[in-house]
Formats: structure tokens, C-alpha cells, sequence
């Protein structure tokens, strides 16, 4: 949620910004604006809507060689140019831009700046007041930022200018993300390192609580003492082509026809030259040890845990539970005596996730992070991390990281499987598996003509649908109804098919559309059952079913595959469901309404 990008030491800052800030898109937005000042002239130009909108607000003369700019998605105060960032400090002098939430502003208000009267309805604002607040008692713009930030309580990512400092951005995070990017005889900031890929490849981490001075010359990182710290930086191993869309007319497309190719790049990255998998012995064993295997994750890798939870526990032995973070990090159960923790994420900067992080970091237990993103916040904190090499995901709704996260925990549980010389393990190899995986997931996209006219037949107009399954199934059929309902605001559920006649048949209508999911041979008669129940009562029925359980009246035939590994398989056609709903509603598909990609605050 929300995007800072910020360069010092470079002409046309501005337009350094605003190509940044619309690399970041991707994490949701409502308004935005930037701030570009040199010796001779300041600028600050803000926009309700999209980043286009800000554009076309800047004239010739709006230029510098220091800038910030930002995304906001509204926390604190609707929708407005009056909320966008920057916000400047009533006296003019202080320029900041923040993502996340302060949760004490209102106490901060009362007790510092009770004359104040102010413009918009953010905490923002406030941070901005209260730093030039302390300013006035002679302290200088860097004690006067270290002293808010000792009574700030919340998530944040600051980066302040002072007009009369026009060669230094003064920059500190707390649970957001931000990075420094180093160039040339000039240096950037960034909420991620895709939003100045095109300036530099190099960065430095900043860590909770330090506060950073970036000038054109260099970098100075201090912790909340004053103390200076050294830190090496890290090339960030992305290119810039990597974040286009090529001949797709929208991301989510291309990350639909790019699960394939993940799916074969996960099995090259973590197969050594003997055929085995390559992965930190320690973790393997950590693993091996527990007794219990806690699946922390939200919305979309929730969904991911659920569909590997039975390949776990089958190929591993070891039970598992899958949480969601934002209720485990404030009603966390009793938990087992050895308990390992696997934290989902794909951008590896959520924020409820986080928090159950730091938790189980302070018990002492050990964590792994399964992320797409090397160098973010849960891989850092983490004990060990398994990346997905799956490349930037850019679109909102995630679709190649689902799979990716899923076919990742395959080869993790062959891996501890074989350890602990479980039976099932011998006759599962993840690598085979999963090249067979790939295989299926191409003829399936491949399918796109049909599926539209699927999709134009039975879910054009529709206002609510739902998913059924069982088993697997059921957690396949809760990641399609998300899918559905995130782009093209279709009421949509998945539900356990035999939980309809405990009390949802009720909500099935005429020409309701019903979507069963049957890939599982012990459950699958059982699906189709329940069918012919909501059938029966005027509903308009999809069969997606895999090869070997298929009827000739099925509309959707999936490929044949490992069956721990059909849900790989089985969400694609939902993906593409999902975006023709989108697409022939004339919605966009890659920024849905009021969601973001990456969600950092709790």
C-alpha cells in the first residue's frame, strides 16, 4: 500500500519521480503527488486519481534536482488532494511524504500541537507539524525528525525534505518498507527497488528505527542513538524488462501464461546436478524436528497453505495447521512443543504477517519465509527464506505466485520427506511432478478463447457466484471465488460442497451460476451430487474436472497430474474466469477497486 519514490543529486527529478511512481502502481493508490525543488525554485504539485492525472498538472517549469513523491491509499482522512502527500508543515519549511499509520496521532495532536489548525484529516499532517513543532525549540531538522520518531507509535516509512537543506533527504522506516538506492553522484529512495530499476541496481536495507541522511554524495545510516552504522549494499537481481507488459494488453495475463515457466524455473533453481534438492541442510533439518508446521499467510497464500497443507503433511509426516495472520498474531493458540513456522507471502512485506513474526521470533522458534521478493522485510527476519523466482508481479490479484508458493512447498516437503525417510517420499519426486505441472498449465492457458465465451455465457451479468468442492478442491474453489470477487466485484464464495445443504442452497436463484471443482476420486460423485442439488433449484452449473473424472457434458477438462499437485493445475482456468469476468465489465484488471498489492499496514 502506497508507494515513496525520492532522488537527490539528478535533473528532472521530476520526471526520475513520476516514472517511479508509476512503477509502483501496483501496490494501490488514490491520489498522488511529488515535491522537486533545486537552488532557485520548489515545486509541489499533488492529484486526486491516477498518476496521470498528476502529470498532466506538470508544467515546464516544475523541475529540481531534489524530489519526493508518493501514492496514497487512504488510512486517515477520504480520498482527496487535501490528503495527498507531500504535506508540508504550516510554516512551509518541512516537506514529508509516509506510508503506514501512526497509530497515536490524535494523542500526538493534543499534546504538541493543540493550536494547530489543519488542512487535511491525515496523520501525516500531523508528523509533519510535530517535527517542525520540536524545530522551534532549536533543535535541527535531524534531532528535530529523531525526536518525533521517539514518540511515534506505528508503522511508517518517512522521507522529509527541509526547503532550506535543498541537497538532503532525511528518510527512517518502522514495519514499511524503504531502500536506498545508490548511483552515480546521486542517490535514491524507494518503497522497492522495481520503482528505480532504470536509475541503479545497487541498494542498502534499512533497518526498524534507524534514520537515514542521503545527499548526491553518499549515505549516512544512524541508529536511535546517534551512532553511525555500516552497512554493504546488495545488487537487486531484477532488470527493468522484467516489470513490462510487453504485448499483453494487462499484467495479469502475462503472469497467467508465465506460471509454466515458473514452474520450470523452480525446479532448475532447486535441483542440484545429481537430481536432488538443493536446499539449506539446517532448514531441511530444522523441519525434520518439529512436530508441527504452522502456515501463516493471508488472502491469496492463505489460500496457497490450505491447497499444500495435505501435500505436507502426506510427503512430510509432520501435521499442519494453516493460520491466518491476522488473527493468529493477537489469538495465538496453544502451540506444540516444537513448532516451525512457514510465513507465505509474496511480496514478504506484509504487515499482519510481519507481526506474527516478530512474535515467534521473540519465543525463539524458527521461521522460514517463502517469498518473490530477496531482501524484504520477513526475508530479512526470518531464520532462513526460500525465494520463488517468479519474477516481479505487478498485477493485484496474484496469480503466479499462488502456484509458485505451492510448487516451492512441494519440493521443500520432498526434501523433508526424504530426511526423515517417510514412506510417501519415495515415490514422489517434485521435480518430475512438477514438469508434468507445467505441461498441463500450458494447454490450459492456452484455452483462453474458450473460456471467454464460457465466461460471456454464464458470468456477464451475473451479480454473485459460487465455487464448490471438496477436499483440495474446496481450497482451490476459496482462491477462484477470491479471484473472482477482487477484479470483477462478482459476490463471490467457495464453500466445502457439502456444507450447501447446511444452510447456503438457501442464497442459489434462478440462473445462479455454480462452479464445482472435482479433481479428488474419493469425493468427486460426492460434488457432482451436490450439483444436481442447486441444479435442481435453477442454478446454472461449470464442471472443471480433471482428465481421469470427466463427463463428456463437463465444460472444463484439466490435464492429468500428481493428485497432492491439482490444484496447480486446477486454478488456472479460475484465473482466466476471473479476468474475462473483469475484462467484459470493462473494469481494470490489474488495479481493482480499493484493494493494494502490497498490504503494509495491519
Amino acid at each position: 500500500m502506497c508507494g515513496i519514490v525520492g532522488i537527490v543529486g539528478k535533473s528532472h527529478a521530476e520526471q526520475i519521480i513520476i516514472n517511479g511512481l508509476q512503477r509502483l502502481e501496483y501496490r494501490g493508490y488514490d491520489s498522488a503527488g511529488l515535491f522537486v525543488s533545486d537552488e532557485k525554485q520548489e515545486h509541489l504539485v499533488k492529484s486526486q486519481g491516477r498518476i496521470k492525472n498528476l502529470q498532466e498538472k506538470l508544467t515546464n517549469e516544475v523541475n529540481g534536482t531534489i524530489g519526493i513523491g508518493h501514492t496514497r491509499w487512504a488510512t486517515h482522512g477520504k480520498p482527496s488532494e487535501e490528503n495527498a502527500h507531500p504535506h508540508t508543515s504550516q510554516n512551509g519549511q518541512l516537506v514529508l511524504v509516509h506510508n503506514g499509520v501512526i497509530e497515536n496521532f490524535a494523542e500526538l495532536a493534543n499534546d504538541y500541537l493543540a493550536e494547530e489548525n489543519f488542512y487535511g484529516q491525515t496523520d501525516t499532517e500531523i508528523v509533519v507539524n510535530l517535527i517542525a513543532s520540536f524545530m522551534n525549540e532549536g533543535l535541527s531538522t535531524k534531532a528535530a525528525f529523531q525526536k518525533a520518531l521517539s514518540v511515534i507509535h506505528g508503522s511508517y516509512a518517512f522521507a522529509l525534505v527541509n526547503k532550506e537543506e535543498p541537497e538532503t533527504i532525511y528518510v527512517a522506516k518502522n514495519k514499511s518498507p524503504l531502500l536506498i538506492g545508490l548511483g552515480e553522484g546521486f542517490n535514491v529512495i524507494a518503497s522497492d527497488a522495481l520503482a528505480v530499476l532504470d536509475q541503479t541496481h545497487e541498494f542498502v536495507e534499512i533497518a526498524d528505527n534507524e534514520l537515514v541522511t542521503v545527499t548526491a554524495d553518499g549515505i549516512v545510516i544512524e541508529d536511535q542513538k546517534g551512532e553511525i552504522i555500516q552497512r554493504d549494499a546488495y545488487q537487486a537481481q531484477l532488470d527493468a524488462s522484467d516489470i513490462e507488459k510487453g504485448t499483453y494488453p494487462f499484467y495479469m495475463l502475462k503472469e497467467i501464461d508465465e506460471q509454466p515457466t515458473v514452474m520450470r524455473k523452480l525446479t532448475q533453481e532447486y535441483r542440484d546436478d545429481q537430481g536432488k534438492v538443493n536446499i539449506d541442510k539446517d532448514l531441511v533439518e530444522e523441519v525434520s524436528a518439529s512436530d508441527r508446521i504452522y502456515i501463516v499467510a493471508c488472502g491469496t497464500s492463505y489460500n496457497a497453505g490450505w491447497a499444500a497443507k495435505s501435500l505436507l503433511e502426506t510427503v512430510t509426516q509432520i501435521p499442519v495447521e494453516v493460520q491466518l495472520s491476522s488473527e493468529f498474531g493477537y489469538n495465538m493458540p496453544l502451540l506444540s512443543e516444537r513448532p516451525f513456522f512457514i510465513f507465505l507471502t509474496q511480496s514478504g512485506e506484509t504487515a499482519d504477517s510481519r507481526q506474527v513474526l516478530v512474535q515467534t521470533n521473540r519465543l525463539g522458534f524458527p521461521s522460514l519465509t517463502i517469498t518473490n521478493v530477496a531482501g524484504s522485510t520477513l526475508s530479512r527476519e526470518a531464520k532462513y527464506t526460500l525465494l520463488l523466482h517468479a519474477g516481479p508481479e505487478i498485477a493485484v490479484a496474484s496469480t503466479k505466485a499462488y502456484t509458485a508458493q505451492i510448487a516451492m512447498l512441494a519440493i521443500l516437503a520432498q526434501a523433508v520427506g526424504k530426511n526423515k525417510n517417510s514412506k510417501a517420499s519415495t515415490s514422489f519426486d517434485a521435480f518430475h511432478e512438477l514438469s508434468i505441472v507445467a505441461t498441463a498449465m500450458e494447454s490450459m492457458v492456452d484455452e483462453k478463447d474458450y473460456i471467454s465465451s464460457l465466461v460471456e455465457h454464464y458470468l456477464s451479468t451475473t451479480r454473485n457466484a459460487f465455487y464448490i468442492g471438496r477436499g483440495n478442491d474446496y481450497y482451490v474453489a476459496s482462491e477462484a471465488a477470491l479471484k473472482l470477487k477482487e477484479i470483477s466485484y462478482v459476490q463471490a464464495e467457495g464453500f466445502a460442497a457439502g456444507e450447501l445443504k447446511h444452510g447456503t442452497i438457501a442464497l442459489i436463484e434462478e440462473a445462479t451460476p455454480v462452479l464445482g471443482i472435482i479433481t479428488g476420486q474419493n469425493t468427486g460423485a460426492h460434488t457432482r451430487g451436490n450439483l444436481k442439488e442447486v441444479e435442481s433449484r435453477g442454478a446454472n452449473t461449470i464442471v472443471i474436472a480433471s482428465e481421469e473424472l470427466a463427463r463428456q457434458e463437463d465444460q472444463i477438462i484439466l490435464p492429468t497430474v500428481h493428485p497432492l499437485l491439482t490444484s496447480l493445475v486446477a486454478v488456472i482456468p479460475t484465473q482466466l474466469i476471473a479476468y474475462y469476468a473483469c475484462l467484459q465489465r470493462g473494469y481494470d484488471v490489474d488495479k481493482p477497486r480499493n484493494l493494494a498489492k502490497s498490504v503494509t499496514v495491519e
